[in-house]
């Protein structure tokens, strides 16, 4: 597969912690059915993100004024949940169908692990400090329980580390390693663990925060700098920001209701924040042109790159070129 190149581009609760909303700038003239994964690749200064249904794969070069740069897109013949980059590798891993899957440069794909069960697909992921890769799922009915959290070791080991989940969604660590987070958007809650850097193991699960269901539901999420959590608010037309502890301490209005995924870039203060038209009818798009794209916002907040996958240069070798 060859890519393509791409043409040139409120509620009670919370309102002692809202600002006043930044403007919004559209990044983007593609608009996605479910435009998620949004990654910061710091090596390339490249924004990733991705169209889960569409199984499209964008790459945006960064300017030094925030504006994305197209680079290619990419079409794969099954959906893309997530994309994380590859240390010393010119691809990336993505979440893909059912499967982990080697993206090229070239467009070209190689399937590394058959990993969830017929009925379900890949979700959102996101890397570890350690380099390994984590990667949900969902049951293509939604049902409660059908989600599932798998992770990838350095050699390539794919193991199940939590059943029982709903719509596994956006992934994150605390600054100091210790703590991992997950979002279950079924339920509406964002979870902490403890977690074991040396074994990748996680334990002592805790509800850190729960959305009210007339906000809409978490979605994508990232770290930053200081160790707060943005979160983005599925439904909601917003990113939430928590504290570690899960105070909300800013609420990020977006000019789209679907927004389903975010990410800060170094120390531009710019928040971009992937959106959604996920089972709108052609009538419901026309009424709201704006949804769908993806958009910056000016916020003060310090962005972390996307963490890589490091894998065990042997294995690597084998099955990357063997």
């Amino acid at each position: 597969m060859t890519p393509r190149p791409l043409d040139a581009p409120d509620s009670g609760h919370d309102e002692e912690v809202r600002r006043r909303p930044p403007a919004a700038t559209a990044c983007t003239t593609d608009h996605a059915e479910l435009g998620e994964g949004l990654r910061w690749d710091a090596v390339r200064n490249e924004l990733l993100h991705v169209d889960i249904v569409a199984g499209t794969v964008w790459r945006h070069h960064i300017d030094e004024h925030g504006a994305l740069v197209p680079v290619v897109r990419y079409d794969l013949p099954m959906t893309v949940g997530t994309i994380a980059p590859v240390v010393d590798d010119n691809g990336w891993l993505l979440g893909a169908g059912r499967d982990i899957v080697h993206l090229a440069s070239d467009g070209s794909h190689r399937t590394l692990a058959v990993v969830s069960s017929p009925g379900t697909r890949m979700n959102d992921g996101a890397c570890d400090p350690q380099g390994r890769f984590w990667v949900g799922t969902l049951a293509d009915d939604h049902r409660a329980g059908g989600g599932a959290l798998y992770r990838m070791g350095r050699d390539g080991e794919v193991v199940l580390v939590l059943d029982g989940l709903t719509i596994s969604n956006g992934l994150g660590w605390s600054i100091d390693g210790h703590t991992m987070y997950l979002v279950d958007s079924g339920p509406r809650v964002v979870y902490a663990f403890d977690f074991d850097g040396a074994t990748g193991s996680i334990s002592a699960r805790r509800v850190l925060v729960t959305i009210p269901a007339e906000l809409g539901a978490p979605d994508g999420m990232t770290v930053d700098a200081a160790g707060d959590l943005w979160v983005a608010i599925y439904g909601g037309g917003r990113v939430h920001r928590y504290s570690p502890g899960g105070e909300l301490r800013q609420v990020v209005e977006v000019p789209a209701r679907q927004s389903t995924s975010c990410a800060l870039v170094g120390r531009l203060g710019l928040l971009y924040v992937t959106t959604a038209t996920e089972g709108w009818t052609d009538e419901q798009r026309s009424d709201d042109p704006t949804a769908g794209l993806l958009y910056r916002l000016d916020v003060d907040a310090v962005g972390l790159p996307a963490l890589p996958f490091r894998p065990e240069p042997h294995w690597w070798a084998t099955v990357t070129h063997g």
